[in-house]
């Protein structure tokens, strides 16, 4: 055991993320989680995010999607959230073009229902080349998927359940090699349990109390998966770690 004491200033928040080598795996990208949770570990107030994320941690969020090729995010969370498209700032666009990526990363909505608003700007509102998708499963209804088709890309994955490798290994033939996941809590679950996860940045609150909803939601009988702490950052109370996947 050691104890932390304060290291060097970081001037910028996503250095320390973007100095990472991420090798694609199995089903050709590599997956990382990006969460926050109370002290508790709530990953929720409300049902929303809410009072949880502190001024540096929304700063972190909207950052580390320089990072992704697609951001996958769960339809509870898309309609709790309000999420609309992707914007970034001009700096980081330029980056993103300098590595050859898209000025911004698309998203990938995973949904069963397709219940969801095709009116919303994060259909309406996104470039042509960047349509937001929709990850669903071949027994969806017929009339919302027509409905989804007509709005966004549609990605099937599965035939009566949205399956993460599936939904993973579909995202990489599109392209995508690094896929954030933002959430919700039961899809990250998903992956947790399926042992499709290669990283995860968790953000620590300083607060306690809220749902009773943990940051990962797995299934009853999901097998332990080690993970090994890469770094720690902190910015006054707020606490940033990274873990990757422990050796398969």
């Amino acid at each position: 055991m050691h104890v932390l004491t304060t290291g060097e200033s970081v001037s910028d928040p996503l250095a320390p993320y973007v100095a990472v080598e991420r090798r694609p795996g199995r089903l050709g990208c590599w997956v990382m989680g990006h969460m926050v949770g109370g002290l508790d570990g709530s990953a929720a107030i409300g049902g929303r995010v809410g009072q949880l994320s502190t001024a540096p941690d929304a700063e972190l969020f909207r950052l580390m999607r320089v990072l992704a090729d697609v951001v996958l995010v769960g339809a509870q969370t898309v309609r709790a959230e309000g999420y609309g498209p992707v914007t970034l700032p001009p700096e980081r666009v330029a980056a993103r073009r300098a590595a050859g990526k898209s000025d911004t990363p698309a998203i990938a909505i995973v949904s069963r229902s397709l219940d969801l608003d095709w009116s919303a700007k994060m259909f309406t509102h996104t470039p042509a080349d960047r349509r937001t998708m929709v990850v669903t499963c071949q027994s969806a209804d017929p009339d919302r998927l027509a409905a989804a088709r007509g709005a966004a890309e549609v990605v099937l994955a599965g035939t009566d359940r949205v399956e993460p490798a599936a939904a993973l290994a579909g995202l990489a033939q599109l392209g995508h090699r690094v896929v954030v996941c933002e959430g919700g809590p039961t899809w990250l679950g998903e992956l947790v349990a399926a042992d499709l996860l290669d990283e995860l940045c968790l953000t620590i609150s300083p607060v306690m109390g809220g749902d009773p909803l943990p940051v990962s939601v797995t299934p009853a009988g999901a097998p332990v998966t080690p993970f090994a702490l890469r770094h720690v950052l902190a910015d006054g109370d707020t606490l940033f770690l990274r873990y990757e996947r422990g050796p398969r």
